[in-house]
């Protein structure tokens, strides 16, 4: 084997590893999520998802669906369907799809790699995730490329602050949490959908600019 092949092959297996890691890092988390992030959510999370999901229409995908919090957001009349890696996360995200009367049809599946043919969905939808896959610009890309022309790609993440000090802080958790959990907290997607076949419609910034909101759709 040469040389570049067993680097690529290395290469492969430690992401397959770290891919899997972090699968169990959130089966682990799944049971106890909601209880955990409900003060985060109430505070700061929800009004961003009610943004979000109000903008849905038709056919919709969700990436990297958690437990489910988006569900209650959207209007009766989309068709959703919902991924997560997480196959602990997808089933609470049935639960809770259950006890609301809603039909979602959900998959385990990564959103760097979503199981559906090109232009498959009027809308797609990911909130406060893309903090956490491991490649942001392939999850971008699966996303636009699932949707159909003229669909909206719908987003809500916290990103990179505004504010310096914050920032700086910011690049400190970054060196604990990037390696310990795969979150990023200097990430920012606009700036990568920029360079994508979207144009953006709006963007809104909270929170000292550490939550943005995109609404953006493919060209």
């Amino acid at each position: 084997m040469s040389g570049s092949r067993r680097v690529d092959r290395e290469s492969g297996v430690l992401h397959m590893r770290r891919r899997d890691r972090l699968i169990r890092h959130w089966n682990d988390r799944a049971a106890g999520y909601d209880r955990k992030m409900a003060s985060t959510e109430r505070r700061l999370l929800a009004d961003s998802r009610r943004w979000v999901c109000r903008r849905a229409a038709g056919a919709t995908l969700e990436m990297a669906v958690g437990t489910g919090l988006n569900f209650p957001h959207y209007s009766a009349d989309v068709r959703l369907s919902g991924v997560d890696w997480s196959p602990q996360m997808a089933s609470a995200a049935r639960r809770r799809a259950t006890s609301l009367g809603r039909p979602v049809m959900l998959a385990a599946a990564d959103a760097s790699a979503l199981p559906f043919p090109d232009a498959r969905f009027d809308t797609v939808v990911c909130t406060f995730a893309l903090c956490c896959v491991p490649d942001e610009r392939a999850a971008l890309a699966e996303a636009v490329r699932v949707l159909r022309p003229g669909g909206d790609l719908l987003l809500a993440d916290h990103i990179v602050a505004a504010h310096p000090l914050l920032r700086a802080a910011q690049h400190v958790v970054d060196l604990v949490s990037v390696p310990l959990q795969g979150e990023h907290y200097t990430r920012r997607p606009l700036h990568t959908l920029r360079q994508l076949d979207v144009e953006v419609v709006a963007t809104e910034r909270l929170t000292y600019g550490t939550i943005e909101r995109v609404h953006a759709r493919r060209t």
